[in-house]
């Protein structure tokens, strides 16, 4: 049996379930962690596998991360239900998880990601990392160099700090599968149309890899969405406006039951 991802967890509740980007680990979820412990959730950061601890899966695509993520969830007992909370790849990732687990989703955020990548998109976020990679540069000059360019004008200097630092722990050889990874994601709108868990849609206006025009359109495809734009925000809203966004996050999370899916 393989292993399972490696996480961490706060308080006890309602399991919510955070899934990282490409560019980090659980640590880019360490705010909301705090917060929805706080607010009476079971709070829950995993690292994907082939981060942080967790153990590499092999094939390594869409398929084998979601099942890797259904797996954390029967191990922790949450059976249907949890709200999924995806940023970026881990957007992708949790869309892939509804759409072939809708019983275990009551909710999905997905922040800076969902849809996938266009080509703008990828030459804006993907190409750099892969140049900078063939390259030899160490994931900690990366890290110096991308992340400024791509958060906003008001990002909030510790959370700009914490994106680096994050992304400065992932492996090289991870980071490269990983990259690989997003141009794969097939879900388009026939599939998304049939997700019909209430989302909450959250961008950073300043993002160019995935703008608020993007997630605004797959509202208008998802049955039972809504869209946030945190303004002077780049590609890290829960990092670098983390009170605009965890406000969002409880306003959403408090405000109904999710449907049941049958």
């Amino acid at each position: 049996m393989a292993l399972l991802p490696t996480f961490s967890t706060l308080g006890a509740g309602s399991t919510v379930l955070m899934l990282h980007d490409a560019d980090g680990g659980h640590l880019t979820f360490a705010p909301q962690v705090e917060t929805l412990a706080g607010a009476g959730y079971r709070a829950i950061a995993w690292d994907m596998p082939g981060y942080g601890h967790s153990a590499p899966i092999e094939p390594y695509g869409f398929k084998g991360l979601a099942q890797s993520c259904i797996a954390l969830l029967d191990a922790l007992q949450c059976t249907e239900g949890a709200t999924l909370v995806g940023h970026g790849l881990g957007a992708m990732l949790a869309v892939e998880v509804a759409a072939r687990a809708p019983r275990r989703v009551g909710r999905l955020v997905l922040c800076a990601g969902g849809p996938a990548l266009d080509d703008e998109g990828l030459q804006t976020w993907v190409e750099p990392r892969v140049a900078a990679l063939d390259a030899g540069q160490s994931m900690e000059r990366l890290a110096e160099v991308l992340v400024p360019r791509q958060t906003g004008t008001g990002a909030l200097p510790e959370g700009v700090r914490l994106a680096r630092h994050a992304m400065g722990e992932v492996h090289p050889s991870t980071f490269r599968r990983a990259l690989e990874l997003l141009p794969t994601f097939a879900r388009d709108a026939s599939h998304l149309a049939h997700l019909s868990m209430p989302t909450l849609l959250v961008s950073g206006a300043q993002d160019r890899c995935m703008p608020p025009e993007a997630l605004q359109a797959l509202a208008h495809v998802l049955p039972d969405a809504s869209h946030l734009s945190l303004p002077h925000v780049g590609h890290w809203p829960q990092l670098e406006d983390p009170e605009g966004f965890d406000g969002a996050l409880l306003d959403f999370l408090g405000s109904r039951a999710p449907r049941t899916v049958h």
